[in-house]
């Protein structure tokens, strides 16, 4: 125990402050960046609603205006983030909708501005599993050779009926083979689930970690299930006698699921951030700060940490 903490410094999993720290010897920030996408389950080729928990912004609620370019979004978080930063080093995060949907030369173009700004180390790319033809992987394998690149997949569960009810439009099979291609051609995925989606127990959010597991990715995002305003998610929540996960219940379960987690994997996030003039439920989420002290706190009286009772380790 104390020799696997001592290795993450103060916290009891894999971090990605911890990592960035590792790569590039200083705190790295990321900058969150709209580069005007559209999303299949939006533009009619899969759907027309998106995913039943995405917000208007596409899960951008925090990126700069896409009417600016790539360099002044840049610019703009780099200010955002002046009060609190202690290094000069940032990873520009397409964040907005799905950040590989568009022809590759305007992707190129994109992509290119952003690792042209001299403080950007990498580029963070949200996107789809359905979205990754060949010779999109083909240019973000190119990029990598001189600017990381870490590919972020929208996964949520590995339930087929959770897959149906948040709209999720393709199948798991679409996101293994995604992960396989990232994966030969030298690619770091980072895979997203939600935890606290209707109708899913302990059980099977834990059976969605151990899936993702056996899988060649690098890093997890662990999201707490967050109801926003103007979303189908919402229409649901006003329409059922539905309750959100409270804190302990959070705690317990995302616990859990990070012990199962091998200790090679990076845990890019452990709860997530609802914007706080969309956010409906739970509330207590909005204190971000209390929430993640309050983590540490329960894995300090479990003693426990990543990996425990992994299979993998």
């Amino acid at each position: 125990m104390k020799r696997i903490m001592s290795i993450w410094g103060d916290k009891p999993y894999y971090s990605l402050n911890y990592y960035l720290r590792e790569l590039y010897g200083e705190k790295i920030y990321k900058i969150a960046i709209d580069g005007g996408f559209t999303c299949p389950n939006r533009d009619g080729k899969i759907g027309t609603k998106g995913c039943i928990f995405c917000s208007e912004g596409g899960s951008g609620d925090f990126a700069s205006s896409k009417t600016l370019s790539i360099y002044d979004q840049i610019e703009q978080g780099k200010k955002r983030l002046s009060s609190k930063k202690t290094g000069n080093k940032y990873i520009a995060y397409f964040q907005a909708y799905t950040n590989t949907y568009a022809p590759v030369d305007r992707l190129k173009a994109l992509f290119s501005q952003a690792i042209s700004h001299p403080d950007i180390i990498g580029l963070s790319i949200a996107t789809r599993p359905d979205c990754l033809d060949d010779d999109v992987v083909k240019l973000l394998s190119h990029i990598n050779k001189n600017k990381k690149v870490w590919i972020e997949l929208g996964l949520q569960t590995i339930h087929t009926s959770s897959a149906a009810f948040i709209r999720r439009g393709y199948d798991l099979s679409c996101f293994n083979t995604a992960v396989e291609k990232l994966s030969d051609a030298g690619l770091e995925t980072i895979v997203h689930l939600i935890l606290g989606l209707p109708n899913e127990t302990k059980e099977d959010m834990l059976q969605s970690v151990k899936y993702i597991c056996t899988k060649k990715i690098q890093g997890v995002k662990l999201q707490l299930l967050h109801i926003l305003k103007n979303t189908g998610l919402a229409d649901y929540y006003a329409k059922n006698n539905y309750e959100t996960l409270t804190m302990d219940e959070y705690m317990d379960i995302l616990i859990s699921c990070i012990e199962i987690i091998p200790p090679n994997i990076v845990i890019h996030r452990i709860t997530g951030d609802g914007p706080k003039n969309l956010l409906i439920a739970p509330r207590w989420s909005s204190n971000k700060k209390v929430v993640l002290n309050t983590i540490l706190k329960e894995f300090k009286a479990r003693n426990t940490w990543q990996g425990k009772k992994s299979d993998y380790v």
